[in-house]
């Protein structure tokens, strides 16, 4: 037996325990052991804000990212700063702009788009126009622009560095939030996405390498907001996706023969709400040839046959939201506060952040209009747990994300 086999035994052991001792236990202890701590979970986001241990400073090129963790896992709970503390974090992230465009890791570091995604949703997720305003969004188009490789399409994270779908995801996200998708961004970007699928259906992180969970929802997310989504194998994309989720656990792996993981919850898990978007855009076109989706369709010769099947599957999950929803739920919630990647490990922010992205995701999967709560049967334990919606595509606050949208809008 190898060393991978084993370990996927283990954790299935270790799941199934938890799983049983759920079902054997009384419906209050049921309750209880299904709830979601919210409290908990906003008392140590709380901390975060304020003073980290100095373990953290290996994370001091990410500063903006420990502020997106924090205030979207926040919003997500329903909860925002105080007024004190959204002054404190608007300033510090000015502080971390780069005079050409962008956002760095902390102050005085170079612009990079990772980081510049991670301070434009954090002051999305403050809102308000303070926060708003605080964007240069012409310096931001510059930096974008910069960072463009005209020759493959792709995007480079900073200035003379790597390459890759991350960067194709952030400079794409940032840009269709603040209303500057610029036809310059978006040349050959489909084509530099799709060179980085591979046989297996899923998108590694560069041409050649591994299908990995979070590079595939970074390429499908860009390319649904270009525009360019029929450049994909969409078939292979959903099959591979699908079969990332743990049949015990519930939860979903990054890549295969690896462990599930928390994160996954979303990075995986947000994949599927995506390619429902592309279902219900197949639906809506309805007319010959005007299919993304002919291969997923078995290549019928009449498109109303592969139209009528397409809308048969429009209003149900092509995942189990529900179990995944118990493994986070059970398997990576702290009693102290804070999310984790699997029975065993230790609580961050960022597993915080995507365990609770990923619960949003699938509270609200197959909710057709952002402003509607999901029915009770789409939320796992007590309907309390139910989260404020994320955006499928930027994870970012829906409604400050559409706030943020008029602002930007009323601005261009």
């Amino acid at each position: 037996m190898s060393a991978t086999t084993r370990e996927q035994r283990a954790l299935e052991a270790k799941v199934s325990d938890v799983f049983r001792s759920f079902a054997s236990a009384g419906y209050r202890n049921r309750a209880f052991l299904s709830e979601l701590w919210r409290e908990e979970h906003l008392d140590y986001l709380l901390k975060g804000m304020t003073r980290l241990p100095a373990s953290f400073t290996v994370l001091d090129s990410s500063r903006p990212w420990l502020c997106y963790w924090i205030v979207h896992s926040m919003a997500l709970l329903g909860r925002q700063l105080d007024p004190a503390l959204q002054a404190d974090t608007i300033e510090f992230l000015k502080h971390c702009k780069d005079p050409l465009g962008g956002y760095g890791g902390g102050p005085g570091q170079i612009a990079h788009l990772a980081t510049t995604y991670a301070a434009v949703g954090t002051l999305v997720s403050i809102g308000g126009a303070q926060a708003l305003s605080s964007i240069d969004r012409e310096k931001i188009l510059e930096f974008l622009l910069r960072m463009k490789d005209p020759s493959s399409g792709g995007f480079r994270l900073h200035d003379g560095g790597e390459m890759d779908v991350r960067g194709c995801y952030t400079a794409i996200s940032v840009a269709y939030l603040l209303n500057i998708l610029v036809p310059p961004l978006l040349e050959k970007l489909g084509e530099y996405v799709a060179s980085c699928q591979t046989y297996e259906g899923g998108i590694g992180g560069e041409p050649g390498a591994e299908a990995h969970g979070g590079y595939t929802y970074c390429g499908l997310a860009a390319l649904i907001m270009a525009d360019q989504v029929d450049s994909l194998d969409l078939p292979g994309l959903l099959n591979w996706a699908a079969f990332r989720q743990g049949k015990v656990e519930g939860g979903f792996q990054g890549r295969t023969n690896k462990l599930v993981d928390g994160c996954y919850s979303f990075w995986q898990g947000g994949v599927f709400p995506l390619l429902q978007q592309v279902v219900t855009k197949l639906i809506s076109q309805q007319t010959s040839g005007s299919s993304i989706m002919h291969e997923e369709i078995e290549d019928d010769s009449d498109t109303e046959i592969g139209v009528r099947k397409a809308r048969n599957q429009q209003h149900r999950p092509f995942h189990n939201p529900t179990a995944l929803q118990g493994y986070i739920l059970l398997c990576c919630q702290v009693l102290n506060g804070g999310l984790i990647d699997k029975p065993g490990k230790s609580k961050d922010y960022y597993h915080t952040c995507y365990c609770l992205s990923g619960l949003s995701t699938a509270q609200h999967c197959l909710s057709t209009n952002p402003e509607d709560h999901p029915p009770s049967g789409h939320v796992f334990g007590p309907y309390s747990n139910l989260l404020d919606s994320t955006h499928p595509l930027l994870n970012f606050h829906m409604k400050r994300y559409m706030e943020a949208v008029d602002y930007f809008v009323s601005k261009a």
